[in-house]
């Protein structure tokens, strides 16, 4: 085993907020799932990694219980589901020694947000000796509200204000900074190309 996919936040504490209704890739659970299964019949490794915020109160706080992986998707016994608190699925896990017992050397990457944790989880991983695949289609993310805009905006007020960055810019300038850099670019199709039929 020399590939792990590594699965970044695709969990239900997103769905809880207001600004899940401006995600750029409604059918990000559905591709994580076609790499899962795709990633089980190649015999690799799957890890799974979910974002906690503990005693803050919201949505990502363990104590919510939104803090476990989205409906549709199902870890198997045996598959790491390691829990992070930072941006970045290795400093505050166990992450790296899993990778290097197992003797993984290559990461496919997928998740929320896309440049936010999976992109950190990219650069960290990179950085760390890792071949990298990034799995654009296979991670979502949100428009981003300009740091003047007041924290309480709805999602009426961010898509109004002419400074919000749209998502589909966000994961362009993600592709741009991390191909040839820190990852290869990839989609869900060419990484599932020879994924066995549903039974």
């Amino acid at each position: 085993m020399t590939r792990a996919l590594i699965v970044v936040d695709v969990q239900e504490s997103f769905r809880q907020r207001p600004l899940w209704r401006l995600v750029d890739n409604p059918a990000v659970v559905d591709r994580v799932d076609r790499l899962v299964r795709a990633a089980r019949a190649n015999g690799d490794l799957v890890v799974w990694v979910l974002h906690s915020e503990p005693g803050t109160g919201g949505v990502f706080d363990p104590a919510s219980g939104h803090v476990r992986v989205m409906d549709g998707l199902d870890p198997l016994p045996g598959e790491p589901v390691l829990t992070k608190t930072v941006h970045n699925a290795f400093t505050t896990t166990n992450l790296a020694h899993l990778l290097t017992t197992a003797g993984v050397r290559h990461l496919v990457l997928c998740g929320l947000r896309t440049e936010q944790c999976v992109e950190t989880t990219t650069r960290v991983g990179s950085d760390l000796g890792y071949e990298i695949t990034f799995v654009t289609d296979a991670t979502a993310t949100f428009p981003i509200p300009h740091r003047d805009l007041p924290a309480d905006a709805d999602n009426e007020q961010i898509l109004a204000d002419p400074r919000t960055l749209p998502a589909a810019e966000i994961a362009a300038r993600t592709e741009y900074a991390l191909s040839g850099r820190f990852a290869t670019i990839a989609t869900t199709a060419e990484l599932t190309e020879r994924e066995p039929a549903r039974v």
